[in-house]
């Protein structure tokens, strides 16, 4: 059973089809039993840091969600939920996240050319050996909506990049503990691989 966690933090519908396309059994919830039980845990988000942190608080997920990522389960922050993983944002100065991993998220610089937020597709620099990107190769296309990128101090858990006006890392890994900047569920046919090569761990 995967728990998709539902803190009111959009695209949670995408992810439950993309992982039901997988014949994977899923829950949308917000009990916080009910995420600890079950095998898998998604922590999925489009929005503000700030907005997001205040709404797993008010639900009473802030510690639930470090126990789930501490409890050796496989656990998968997508876009949003990998930036909450971290220590803090500079979207929302004062606000803690997760802290999970030491880091931050960091606004992209303002380039001419280039518009911000990054909509669209860009590729990936893979860094190692990511069990998420089993079976897949250098260069893959991935689908992007952020203005925020996370930088962790640990270079060692980065697993993918991207560079738009900054280099971004784009994917990290901890032991159980996974998450994306980009959104497997809306990346075609890699990302679905990607949520199968998760769905393996």
């Amino acid at each position: 059973m995967v728990a998709i966690v539902d803190y009111d933090a959009g695209n949670t519908k995408s992810v439950q089809k993309a992982f039901a396309h997988l014949g994977a059994e899923t829950m949308l919830t917000r009990e916080p039993e009910k995420i600890l039980r079950a095998d898998r845990v998604v922590l999925p988000g489009v929005g503000a840091f700030g907005d997001a942190m205040g709404k797993l608080e008010r639900f009473g997920l802030v510690d639930v969600l470090r126990e789930a990522a501490a409890s050796g389960k496989p656990f998968l922050g997508i876009c949003l939920g990998l930036q909450l993983l971290f220590e803090r944002s500079e979207e929302s100065p004062g606000v803690s996240g997760l802290g999970l991993f030491k880091g931050e998220s960091r606004h992209f610089t303002e380039k001419e050319g280039y518009k911000i937020p990054q909509i669209g597709w860009n590729s990936l620099h893979l860094k190692g050996d990511g069990r998420l990107f089993a079976g897949l190769s250098e260069g893959t296309f991935v689908y992007f909506v952020h203005s925020y990128y996370v930088h962790a101090e640990d270079r060692s858990i980065v697993k993918a990049s991207c560079v738009y006006t900054d280099e971004a890392d784009a994917s990290i890994e901890a032991g159980n503990v996974f998450a994306c900047q980009f959104h497997p569920e809306k990346s075609g046919a890699a990302g679905l691989q990607m949520l199968r090569n998760f769905l393996a761990v």
